[in-house]
C-alpha cells in the first residue's frame, strides 16, 4: 500500500509511542474520511525494530500506509514522509503525541486554498497528564502564541503544519539530515520557505491538543529544551546566512552577533532570576531560569557546540 492515489497526505512521525498512536489514528482515520479529497495517513516509525507495525496493523484500514524510516532522527522521518508523498497535492504533519480538534485538517485545507501559501501552521495548546508544580504554571512555558487566520508569519513548528508539495519541490527543499539528532529541522526548513520567496500563513481553527506526560512537566526539561531551543537557533541562523557557501560556519559577524545575542540573554535572565528569588516572585524566578537556559544555548551555539537533544543510546 502507498500514497500513490492521495491527494492528500497526513504524515505522523513516531518513534516507540504505541499509546499516542493508539488515541490519535482512529481520529485521524475519521479526519481523511471527513476530508473533501482522498486522503491517506502516513505512519513513519523511526524505530530500526518496526514496533509500530502491529500498531497501524491492528486498526485494519485502508487509509493508513506505514514505513519504516531505520536512519536514527527526526530530520530522516520527515525527509521520508516528503518522499513518500511525492504525487499528493499537500502533506499536513502532526505528531504522535498530539489529538487533532474535530475540523482540524479541513481547517488546514480551507485557509490553504484562499491563501495559496506555501505552508500553513496551526495552534498548539497543551494538556497535561499530571498537573504541573506551580513553577511550571507560573512560567506558562506550554502556553503556545495564537494568531489571528490569515496572519503571515516567519518561521513554524512541524507539529501542526501543513505544505504545498508542488510548492516545496519548487524552492528545492528538504528536511536537513544534520540537524536529525540535535533538533530545528523544522525551524531551518521553515526559515527557508521565507528565505526563498514562499508564505506560511496561521490557520487558528486547525487546532490540536499536545499531550504534556509527566517527565516533561519538570524544571529540568523546562531548562534542558531551552538550552536546546537556543542552542538549535543559533545553528540555524548560521546555516542561513551562510548562505550556501558558509554553511553553518556562517560568517565572523554572525558568530559575535549570536554570541551578543546569547550573553544578553543569559544575563537577563539570571538577574530576572535573582530578583524572582529577593521577591519570592515563583514567575520571575522560574521564566528568568529559562531565559538564561536560552541564552546559554545561543552562546555555545554560536561557538560551534552541537547539542544532541534526540541522541539516542
Amino acid at each position: 500500500m502507498s500514497c500513490a492515489d492521495a491527494h492528500v497526505v497526513i504524515a505522523v512521525l513516531t518513534y516507540l509511542r504505541p499509546e499516542g498512536l493508539q488515541a490519535l489514528l482512529p481520529l485521524l482515520i475519521q479526519q481523511a474520511a471527513g476530508a473533501p479529497l482522498a486522503t491517506k495517513v502516513l505512519v513513519v516509525d523511526n524505530d530500526p525494530k518496526a514496533s509500530a507495525r502491529s500498531v497501524v496493523d491492528s486498526f485494519g484500514s485502508d487509509v493508513l500506509v506505514y514505513v519504516n524510516e531505520p536512519r536514527p532522527g527526526i530530520a530522516a522521518g520527515r525527509s521520508r514522509a516528503l518522499l513518500e508523498a511525492r504525487g499528493a497535492r499537500v502533506l499536513a504533519f502532526i505528531d504522535d503525541d498530539e489529538l487533532p480538534s474535530a475540523g482540524w485538517l479541513r481547517s488546514l485545507l480551507d485557509t490553504y486554498h484562499r491563501t495559496e501559501a506555501a505552508a500553513v501552521v496551526g495552534p498548539v495548546v497543551s494538556e497535561f497528564a499530571v498537573k504541573p508544580e506551580d513553577w511550571i504554571s507560573s512560567g506558562g512555558f506550554f502556553q503556545r502564541r495564537r494568531l489571528p487566520t490569515g496572519t503571515e508569519v516567519t518561521v513554524a513548528h512541524t507539529g501542526n503544519l501543513l505544505l504545498d508539495l508542488e510548492q516545496i519541490s519548487r524552492l528545492g527543499l528538504d528536511f536537513d539530515s544534520r540537524f536529525g539528532l540535535t533538533g530545528g529541522e523544522d525551524t531551518l526548513f521553515t526559515r527557508q520557505i521565507i528565505q526563498r520567496g514562499g508564505k506560511i500563513v496561521w490557520c487558528d481553527e486547525a487546532l490540536v491538543a499536545d499531550i504534556v506526560p509527566e517527565d516533561r512537566s519538570t524544571r529540568k526539561w523546562v531548562l534542558q529544551r531551552a538550552f536546546s531551543s537556543g542552542n538549535t537557533w543559533s545553528q540555524v541562523s548560521l546555516e542561513l546566512a551562510g548562505g550556501g557557501s558558509g554553511g553553518r560556519y556562517g560568517r565572523l559577524g554572525d558568530h559575535c552577533r549570536l554570541v551578543g545575542a546569547g550573553c544578553v540573554r543569559s544575563l537577563g535572565g539570571a538577574l530576572r532570576f535573582v530578583y524572582g528569588v529577593a521577591t519570592h516572585s515563583v514567575a520571575d524566578n522560574a521564566k528568568g531560569l529559562r531565559t538564561c537556559a536560552r541564552g546559554a544555548g545561543m552562546l555555545v551555539g554560536a561557538l560551534g557546540y552541537s547539542y544532541q537533544e534526540y541522541r539516542r543510546g
